[in-house]
Parts: C-alpha cells; structure tokens; sequence
C-alpha cells in the first residue's frame, strides 16, 4: 500500500498525519471541505519536509470535495487513477468533533459524520479498496473507576458525537461481517494536543475552543483571562479530573504503524486504544505548561461539568503488542510544542 486517501487531511491530526505519511514516501491524496478546517497547514507541510531534505514531488494532492457527496470522493479516486497511483488504502479524519457542539446539533453530526462514511464505504467497495483505518474516539467508552480502559471496556457514550463514532464501528464491524476483503483497524484515541516541533502547523479551533489545552494555550497568550476548571472536589490526587493526553506527532505515527499492520496482517477489524496509559491532572497539565514556558496561567474553579469523568486514562498494551508502537513524547513534549505553535499562529491560520 503506497498510495493513500486521507479524508479531513487539513484538520489538526489529519494534517500531522499527512505530513507523517510523505515523510515516509506515501503518495497521498486529501479530500477535505475546510468547513472546520484551512488549506494552509497542507501548504505548511511542505515547507517543513524541504527543511527536512525530504521531497514529495507530485506525492500530494488535494482535493475540496465534501465527503457526503458520492461525486466528490469518486473525483478524488479518479484523479488517483488517472495518475496510475490508485488509492489502496484510507485514513478517515473527515467529521464533526465537538462535543459541546453535538449537543446542541445532534442531527448536523449525523448528516456530516455518518452519512459522510456511509458514501466514504460505497465508493470505497466501487473503487476494490478495501483497507481503512477510521478516527474513532475514547469518548465511546462508558466511564470507568480510576482503572485504565482496554479495548474491551464497556461501550456507552454520552453525547452525540461520541454516539456518532459508536455507530460507525458499528457499521464498519457490518461491512466486515458482509465481506471479509475488508481491513479495518478503529483507533480509539484519548486526548490528542501539541503541535508538530517546527511551530508551523497545529491546532487552530474555530471560536471559542472547547477542550482544556487549546484554552490553556489561548490563555498564555492574552486572549483569554482565565481556565475555568469544572470541580476541584473529584476522587483524585489534587482533586482535578485526571485525563490521558497524547502528543499529535505520536498520535500520527500510531496511524502509520496501523497501515503496515493493515498491509501485513490477514482481513480483520481491530479495535486499538492511542493513549500514553499515563495520567495527567487539569492542575498538572497547568502547572507543567507554567514551568516549560515561564508564563503564568489564571485559573478559577467552577462546579463540575455534566458528563465529565474523574478519570480517563488509555490500557495501550494492544497498540504496543500489536502495532510495535510505543508514545516517544511526554508531557512537557506536549506543552513546549504547543505553545510554539500558537505564539508563532496567535491567531490560528488566518493572517
């Protein structure tokens, strides 16, 4: 498998990824609609592989399409043909993630993240491409006791957008089931933050962000006064909710080691847990991005959030067995990264 379609390629993990995948030689086409997203980290991507000796040639090309439209991913898989480099392989970005969000527009979430698979899938089985690895997410899981949380943990999400990812697995276990040809492997990761070392390319949320890193960051740098931390009364250490945070670059290479497994192994459908399997407090995260960057960062508490959890930290034994993959970058990778990203992007991507 040497030439791959990554859906949502512009996104804050797709584009890591993209950038992963033509470091190793991939050829790699992007569809990408730029609704939560911008064409410029995919622009960033190859001033960064230049910096790096690394030349991609024509290996990247990208495509704006909406992933609900059947037309737009058969364009995508005809450029592929037309290039003699047919698509073997996808990495599945493309949808809709904020928790918050899916709320308040469970119906929007839906329309982009299940019926865009849906057409994703058909046009995968017209084009004989039978190998993807899907964007799943912990958020699937039902909560669980200060005990890590391995693949076979009982399934509940809370919101839509976790519900959303729960019935694409569904789907996808379906697919499976109709016709063995299929390779899927779902990655179920914690919480992905940082920013890839160069400063050039990161996170950029549109509006206010919703996940705690990208406030802590936009907080470091003036745009916001303060965190709030929801509970300081949770059955943990400091009595801050503890989480697993993952560094994007690691998060990247944990999708590449899923396309050689997927190249190497018989058809299947996996599902594997991308965490460090280490805990990090709100008060940690916070404390630990103060001392790495010699800024000081406000914080109030305010009562606990619903939906929240005490605890939630990945059993990544199935990654490392399975996929030889092991995390290189710990906390303070994450916090360094992340803020040279955004003192160099103050204002995400827009100039």
């Amino acid at each position: 498998m040497n030439s791959i379609l990554v859906t949502g390629g512009a996104g804050f993990i797709g584009s890591h990824t993209c950038l992963s995948l033509l470091k190793k030689g991939y050829t790699v086409y992007v569809l990408d609609s730029y609704i939560n997203s911008s064409p410029v980290p995919l622009q960033r991507i190859s001033i960064i592989l230049e910096k790096e000796n690394v030349k991609i040639d024509d290996k990247l090309t990208i495509l704006k399409g909406d992933l609900r439209k059947e037309s737009d991913i058969k364009k995508i898989f005809e450029i592929a043909l037309k290039k003699n480099k047919p698509i073997e392989a996808v990495v599945h970005f493309a949808g809709l993630k904020a928790v918050g969000e899916s709320n308040k527009k469970a119906i929007k979430y839906w329309d982009f993240n299940v019926l865009g698979t849906i057409s994703l899938l058909k046009v995968m089985e017209d084009y004989d491409c039978w190998n993807i690895v899907f964007s799943s997410s912990a958020t699937i899981y039902r909560p669980k006791k200060n005990s890590l949380m391995d693949e076979n943990h009982e399934l509940g999400p809370s919101n839509p957008y976790g519900v959303t990812k729960f019935v694409i697995e569904k789907m996808l276990n379906d697919a499976f089931r109709s016709n063995q040809k299929w390779r899927i492997i779902n990655l179920r990761y914690f919480n992905p933050i940082g920013a890839h070392p160069s400063g050039l390319i990161g996170e950029d949320p549109l509006g206010i962000p919703n996940n705690l890193f990208p406030l802590i960051m936009q907080v470091a740098i003036g745009k916001i006064n303060e965190i709030k931390i929801f509970g300081k009364d949770w059955p943990t250490k400091d009595g801050t909710g503890i989480r697993d945070y993952i560094h994007v670059m690691d998060l990247a290479e944990g999708h590449l080691k899923a396309l050689e497994f997927l190249i190497n192994e018989k058809p299947q459908i996996c599902n594997i847990n991308l965490g460090t399997g280490i805990g990090t407090s709100v008060l940690e995260l916070i404390k630990t991005f103060e001392k790495i960057n010699n800024v000081k960062i406000p914080y109030v508490f305010t009562g606990r959030r619903k939906g929240d959890n005490a605890f939630v930290v990945a059993d990544n034994s199935l990654a490392q067995s399975n996929l030889n993959w092991i995390p290189k970058m710990n906390i303070e990778h994450m916090c360094r990264d992340g803020y040279l990203w955004q003192i160099n992007n103050p204002n995400g991507y827009l100039k």
